[in-house]
């Protein structure tokens, strides 16, 4: 069993940016040359998430509806009292509403490999999300599988 670990930097384009990492997740698998095992896909960020869904316009706007409408960004927030809080960067952003979306989304997602290929759905997709961007991030993708 071999344990693999790569890191993927990746740009946001927006405040929230859902943005498609299953192709360099793939590529990846293959470089390794990975036939079983599983994928665990992670975000090193507390203001982004991994998620798995479906790849259409109208439900990537809903569910950045939904989760404007769970942590909007106009609300009063303790973790915004900037002035209040000890050992804060001096560019640090008013971001609460993000880390509680982030919450709500997750940190990470575990695909099995079977026979060189993830095992995904025939709409699902790996998404890295940015909930507080834009900004440069990174996430890791740590296998544990076999050639």
């Amino acid at each position: 069993m071999q344990i693999l670990t790569e890191q993927i930097s990746i740009e946001s384009s927006d405040k929230t940016d859902f943005i498609d990492v299953t192709d360099e997740i793939k590529k990846v698998i293959c470089d390794k040359k990975i036939c079983k095992g599983i994928v665990n896909v992670y975000t090193t960020h507390t203001t982004t998430a991994i998620r798995i869904n479906e790849k259409e316009d109208g439900l990537l706007l809903d569910v950045k509806k939904w989760l404007d409408e769970s942590a909007p960004g106009f609300k009063k927030y303790k973790h915004d009292d900037i002035e209040n809080r000890k050992d804060v960067p001096v560019d640090e952003p008013a971001n609460a509403h993000s880390h509680l979306k982030s919450l709500i989304m997750g940190a990470s997602e575990t695909i099995p490999i079977i026979n060189s290929k993830m095992v995904l759905g025939e709409y699902q997709r790996i998404f890295f999300v940015d909930l507080d961007g834009p900004r440069k991030r990174k996430l890791i993708v740590h296998i544990l599988g076999d050639e």
